[in-house]
């Protein structure tokens, strides 16, 4: 069986800390870089959770697997009305839950964007690898139980400890395998 991931070297991933795209997988930044695009087109603050969220489950196959077929077209039905509407209430804020420890955000990021990046960069290196993957940051948004992903996740009917759990099972293949 060929491996699933690939380690990249530094150079492929970015080497920048505090840059938001740092050492993620070229699939990562492109969700990161859709997420970006998503607020800026919803008229929103900042990329949040939701943003990312919403661009992990169009892009993302990885993601989309550690759900069941019709949550994954429960959430994207609602995060589409969020972004004709619903999450107009969520225009004026900006996303700080309080639940994790905030680092410093990076302009443009909510700060629980920004720790669910700097936890999904921490998740990579515990498996040795360079970049953070689409589920490591999804792990790390779902581990913030006020982030707004995860508040789109109980609206949708989503068990956010039964999908915990199918994340740490579909993460817990070496990348290097």
């Amino acid at each position: 069986m060929p491996p699933r991931h690939v380690q990249r070297p530094a150079a492929e991933c970015g080497t920048h800390e505090s840059h938001p795209d740092a050492r993620v997988t070229s699939e990562l930044a492109a969700v990161l870089s859709g997420a970006r695009r998503r607020a800026l087109r919803d008229g929103d603050r900042g990329i949040d959770t939701a943003h990312l969220l919403h661009t992990l489950l169009e892009s993302d196959p990885e993601v989309r697997a550690v759900f069941d077929g019709p949550q994954v077209a429960r959430l994207l039905g609602y995060l589409v009305q969020r972004a004709i509407g619903y999450g107009l209430r969520w225009q004026t804020t900006v996303e700080d839950s309080g639940a994790v420890p905030v680092l410093k955000e990076p302009d443009g990021w909510s700060p629980a964007a920004a720790t669910a990046l700097g936890t999904a960069y921490g998740r990579a290196a515990g498996r040795g690898d360079v970049c953070a993957r689409g589920l490591d940051l999804l792990a790390a948004m779902v581990a913030d139980p006020e982030s707004r992903a995860v508040e789109v996740l109980g609206r949708a009917g989503v068990d956010v400890r039964v999908l915990a759990d199918g994340i740490e099972a579909a993460g817990a293949v070496p990348s290097s395998r």
